[in-house]
């Protein structure tokens, strides 16, 4: 039997969100978002949400995550001047990495995700770049996300 096609996924089955604006120079030569740029989004979205929460600090923080795998399927289009909604749960965290689950949706609010995928962020010392153990401001937050 083959694998099953990845399908797209309603909003409920994601804990946190943030809005994304569009912008003229996402659009491609087809006339829609480019692939490169969801990859974009879902940074935004994981980082974005984490600095909100208190969970890391981008700037002093003694550990930072580093993407080490992503992967993004796509349903519908979306082309400038769209507002895109980023959908985000956490599916795993291990001893020093985390796989966050994004969706992107569009602004109505009765549509599936037009695109979803994945990151992989394995956090490590600031100085030294070696795993180390996750925080537990970020473990506490990672909970919430679940």
């Amino acid at each position: 039997m083959p694998p099953q096609r990845p399908q797209p996924e309603p909003r409920s089955a994601y804990k946190a969100f943030c809005k994304i604006g569009t912008r003229w120079s996402d659009n491609d030569v087809y006339g829609h978002v480019n692939n490169v740029v969801y990859y974009g989004w879902f940074d935004t979205a994981v980082n974005g949400l984490l600095i909100d929460y208190g969970a890391i600090d981008i700037h002093a923080g003694s550990v930072i995550g580093l993407v080490i795998e992503t992967q993004c399927n796509y349903f519908a289009p979306v082309a400038f001047p769209d507002e895109v909604i980023a959908g985000l749960r956490v599916a795993h965290v291990g001893s020093s990495s985390v796989r966050y689950e994004v969706a992107i949706f569009p602004s109505d609010p009765f549509l599936p995700s037009a695109a979803k995928g994945h990151l992989v962020h394995v956090y490590v010392d600031r100085a030294t770049r070696k795993p180390g153990t996750l925080p537990a401001s970020l473990t506490r937050v990672l909970e919430t996300l679940k």
